[in-house]
């Protein structure tokens, strides 16, 4: 009998550790934290006053539920830095790369300095963190939807503002 309360005492507390976590906890575990952060607010500022080219390196699947207006898809699996630099030739574009929450996006902007890009920034939060200010999203059709591709389940419970679709 201590053994099974012991069990559900760990258990409990190991759910409860994990429920906890911060986005920031997230992407510190996950990421390597070699490209520059831009919150959803600044990329709106930056929108306003420059031509930024922003970049979505999520899944086909996950583009067509939701993206950013003006993103351009590159994918994340297949992304080719050859078939970028073909299509960016300037690399002193500003760029953003998102993807849900700031971790796969992180691998393709790194990807890009690599490659000579000089202003690459990585959209902290990802689209959830640009819908959670309420900023639009648009579907396949370019209209605006409050669905948003979260990935996962997981990676869902960041979404605060939207509908989740995973």
């Amino acid at each position: 009998m201590k053994h099974k309360i012991l069990y559900i005492l760990i258990l409990l507390l190991s759910v409860t550790s994990n429920a906890q976590k911060t986005l920031d906890q997230t992407l510190k575990k996950h990421n390597k934290n070699n490209v520059p952060y831009i919150s959803a607010t600044e990329l709106r500022m930056l929108q306003a006053q420059e031509n930024v080219i922003i970049i979505d390196s999520r899944e086909q699947n996950e583009f067509n539920v939701s993206h950013i207006l003006e993103a351009i898809f590159i994918g994340y699996d297949h992304f080719s830095i050859e078939e970028f630099s073909e299509k960016i030739t300037d690399k002193n574009t500003p760029i953003v790369v998102y993807c849900t929450l700031g971790i796969r996006s992180e691998i393709t902007a790194d990807k890009l300095i690599k490659a000579g890009y000089t202003q690459v920034k990585n959209l902290y939060g990802g689209i959830c963190e640009w819908k959670n200010k309420d900023y639009k999203v648009m579907d396949s059709t370019n209209t605006e939807t409050q669905n948003v591709h979260t990935f996962n389940k997981q990676w869902g419970k960041w979404l605060l503002n939207g509908k989740q679709v995973y």
